[in-house]
């Protein structure tokens, strides 16, 4: 028998977008999963595009009555998640059709209990740019105090082992606040294949921040999320930064 992965969508006025997301997932060539979304009150019309899909008792759809930002709407998801893996996708991303398949069988013939895939750019209106991103075959603990390797939507970890995850409320970065907490249980290990679509230039993203605001939002997660002193919070930050330099250099790179 297959195992459940559940998948956790947060998603804010991203009507235009998340039907492709959503049928990125229905695509999979593993059926069994159950895709969890939750809306921070969007102000679109992001209700009246996802209901059609609620025919499928497989995705269930929440509603947040007042906005509170990405990390509580995942936290509402996982305490929902009912499946052995747990696996992430943004409400604008996108799964290559045999992401699932490709990632549950790469974990359960080697034991790996966390584990990320390569993927591929596109910009904000689809177009796929030819950059490739990659990182390490093996992150451990302390490399993920060094950055943050793995895309969100490219991340699938067995719930038996990492337990339930609930992060704090911070606005950036806090996927990689739920890594630094998974690592606690379990190295990650990189399964080399383009097998996901992520989309740069939306309002927010890390791909759209300078140096100053990825530096103020890499020292709240160490500062709130990991509960270190200010001194400790800036050492990291600035190794953040510095090893965030240096995975642009080895790791991403033009394919096309």
């Amino acid at each position: 028998m297959n195992k459940l992965v559940s998948i956790i969508m947060p998603s804010y006025n991203t009507a235009h977008l998340i039907a492709d997301s959503i049928q990125s997932v229905l695509t999979q060539t593993y059926k069994d999963f159950e895709l969890i979304i939750v809306d921070d009150a969007s102000t679109d019309n992001t209700d009246a595009v996802v209901q059609p899909f609620l025919s499928d008792n497989r995705i269930k759809y929440f509603k947040n009555d007042v906005q509170k930002g990405a990390a509580l709407s995942r936290n509402r998801a996982l305490l929902s998640a009912s499946g052995t893996y747990i696996a992430f996708l943004d409400s604008d991303d996108l799964w290559r059709p045999e992401k699932l398949e490709k990632q549950v069988s790469f974990m359960e013939e080697h034991g790996y209990a966390f584990s990320y895939t390569d993927y591929t750019e596109m910009d904000y209106s689809g177009k796929v740019s030819g950059m490739r991103v990659s990182g390490p075959p093996k992150v451990t603990r302390r490399a993920f105090k060094n950055y943050c390797y793995p895309g969100c939507l490219t991340v699938m970890y067995n719930k038996d082992v990492a337990g339930l995850i609930q992060i704090e409320d911070i606005k950036r970065h806090n996927d990689y606040a739920m890594w630094l907490e998974v690592s606690k249980k379990a190295d990650c290990y990189l399964l080399n294949e383009d097998l996901a679509l992520y989309r740069r230039g939306r309002a927010g993203s890390v791909s759209t921040q300078n140096t100053m605001e990825l530096i103020k939002w890499f020292y709240r997660l160490h500062r709130i999320s990991e509960k270190q002193n200010r001194v400790l919070s800036l050492c990291n930050t600035m190794r953040n930064i510095l090893f965030g330099f240096l995975k642009k250099k080895k790791y991403v790179r033009r394919i096309a």
